[in-house]
């Protein structure tokens, strides 16, 4: 499928006397049948979910310059799905950042590559319909923010989060020159991590609140690859702690590549996952609740889409000519390593290539060998285009960049845009693997294996950035892309086709699922409805009543972790209340696309 989007022009702006503010929130759901991304082949594809998945928009605007951030909850970014919501919604492409919390629980097949739309998920292709309802529905939504704009305060601010997140790869940290303490006993993975949480807070000029932003680094690997619904992961559980911030609260990823979620080991699973992501919720609406808006905020914006086929040497820093996969991406990393294969080298973590010093990749050992990949993957299916994004939001900068990026990496990335607070966020605007700092890399673990343009991968990022920063002063907007951007991709359509259509019917009386290690007690029921194709997975499903003395009320409905909606095969569904209410007495039913189902106890 090859198709040519253009960028959009973006005229000057004029200028606004005060910081206006707008956000919505946008359901992005699918129906059950798209493969999930994050796990590659050890994912599964999605039947339901539970936590939906969703975009938030916040909309600054500030002088001569506009931003709408859109924090996803998705795998990341994609340059295709940007560069469409900017057209159709006229927001600068330089002010439009596409961000993400890397949850590994939602559907991939939306990214602007061949490799990723295929290596990412459990099956291949980029699916049009999927991407076509990301475009409008993450457009509808800016549209919305953008049309609910009023005079508006806001404040950054930041705290640390220890104990929850640790690195899952320590033995290559170390390695870094700065790393005073080269350790690799088991407590040190907890001190090894970026903990700084950082919340942006927006209210509107008369104290109501209007939107409140997170960026934290940890890996969204807290629910495990053998689950098989739609999920935000830990995030989810973040969102419900900050719920009362805001009515609009996001996330977006952090430098997290080597960070994961530190969950007791053999448990991932919800009940960890709400563990961590609660630990971090809650610090983040304490940091909310202490912070002061103020209406003295100054916006700028940048956008630079460096494209390495044109040229791949910034500043003296030149990355190699070809990307490569290495052999350590095989073995998967540490908390979901790929059975038996993460034990023999070359693809064991900690066993790098000899090399001689003018080698562009170094230590990685080429999958395949460097003259057998590039026959199996093709150059134009890896990312050629890489988008480095700026945007200046009072007191802070906000960096993003399409990889994941590890704590070093990061810190170093940071130090070049400074001075001043930095922020840097990985996967914005586009997938394109990893970037570990050159030091890390030499120990070919998981994450330099899957730095895909080598050792100098972080040293010409922080370039880049550093430039860009530079141009970003207040009231800029700085586009640096060509005039259009033509993407060739292999397409399959995974999005369900529509059926005959139906009403929901009733289907036997519902049952009570024990408590286990991993996963909370839950009752189900079942019920038989139309096809998945005809049913609108955006919208509300689901929801628990109980009775009272004066008739039924909604207790909880599917926007709640608490409550699951899954395919069953054919024209059967199942509805699941999970870690329920069981108070004595108490008489509760489902409700499904409106028809009650049979009442339990």
């Amino acid at each position: 499928m090859r198709f040519t989007v253009s960028t959009p022009p973006s005229p000057p702006l004029p200028p606004v006397s005060a910081l206006l503010a707008g956000a919505a929130e946008v359901d992005l759901t699918p129906p059950p049948g798209l493969p999930k991304a994050g796990y590659s082949r050890n994912a599964r594809t999605g039947v339901g979910f539970r936590g939906r998945l969703r975009a938030r928009v916040l909309h600054l605007r500030a002088g001569t310059a506009s931003v709408v951030i859109v924090a996803c909850d998705l795998l990341g970014g994609s340059a295709v799905v940007q560069r469409q919501v900017a057209a159709r919604t006229g927001v600068p492409l330089a002010g439009l950042f596409l961000g993400a919390t890397h949850t590994h629980g939602a559907p991939g097949q939306f990214l602007g590559t061949d490799l990723y739309n295929g290596f990412a998920s459990n099956r291949p292709g980029f699916d049009p319909v999927w991407t076509e309802f990301l475009v409008r529905r993450i457009s509808a939504g800016v549209e919305r923010a953008v049309a609910s704009r009023r005079p508006a305060a806001a404040a950054w601010g930041s705290t640390d989060v220890w104990g929850l997140t640790r690195n899952r790869s320590l033995a290559a940290h170390v390695r870094n020159a700065d790393r005073d303490d080269r350790r690799i006993a088991p407590h040190r993975t907890y001190a090894s991590v970026d903990p700084r949480l950082r919340v942006l807070r927006v209210d509107g000029t008369d104290g109501d609140p209007i939107a409140a932003l997170a960026v934290f680094g940890v890996h969204g690997t807290g629910i495990p690859m053998r689950n098989s619904v739609y999920n935000a992961d830990l995030w989810a559980y973040v969102y419900e702690e900050m719920r009362g911030c805001a009515p609009v609260v996001g996330a977006l990823q952090g430098t997290h590549a080597d960070v994961a979620p530190a969950l007791r080991p053999g448990r991932a699973g919800d009940v960890e996952a709400a563990r961590v992501g609660r630990g971090i919720g809650r610090a983040a609406a304490a940091l909310h609740a202490a912070l002061t808006p103020t209406t003295d905020v100054e916006l700028g914006a940048g956008l630079r889409e460096v494209d390495l086929t044109a040229s791949r040497t910034y500043d003296g820093i030149t990355l190699p000519e070809r990307p490569a996969l290495g052999a350590a991406l095989i073995a998967g990393a540490y908390e979901n390593e790929t059975p038996v294969v993460h034990r023999i080298p070359p693809f064991r973590a900690g066993v790098p290539k000899p090399h001689a010093p003018g080698d562009p990749h170094g230590a990685k050992w080429v999958i395949g060998s460097r003259w057998l990949q590039p026959a199996v993957v093709p150059l134009r299916h890896f990312p050629r285009v890489i988008p480095v994004h700026v945007l200046r939001i009072g007191s802070a900068l906000l960096v993003g960049a399409p990889f994941e990026i590890t704590v070093d990496a990061g810190r170093r990335v940071a130090a070049a845009a400074g001075p001043g607070d930095v922020i840097v966020s990985s996967v914005a605007n586009e997938y394109a693997g990893y970037c570990t700092t050159a030091e890390e890399y030499t120990r070919q673990h998981y994450e330099g294996g899957h730095t895909l343009y080598g050792p100098n991968t972080a040293a010409f990022l922080a370039a880049h950035a550093a430039s860009l920063a530079a141009a970003v002063t207040p009231g800029a907007m700085v586009t640096e892309a060509p005039p259009e951007r033509t993407f060739d991709l292999r397409a399959h359509r995974y999005w369900p086709p529509r059926g005959p259509g139906g009403s929901p019917r009733r289907a036997g009386t519902a049952r009570f699922v024990d408590v286990t290690a991993e996963q909370d007690a839950y009752w189900e029921q079942g019920w038989f409805d139309a096809a998945p194709g005809d049913l609108v997975w955006h919208e509300p499903i689901a929801r628990v009543e109980w009775r009272s003395p004066d008739g039924w009320r909604p207790l909880v409905d599917d926007s709640s972790c608490a409550v699951e909606v899954r395919h069953h095969g054919d024209d059967r569904y199942l509805v699941r209340w999970h870690d329920p209410d069981l108070r004595p007495g108490r008489t509760y039913r489902f409700v499904v696309r409106g028809l009650a189902l049979e009442p339990f106890n």
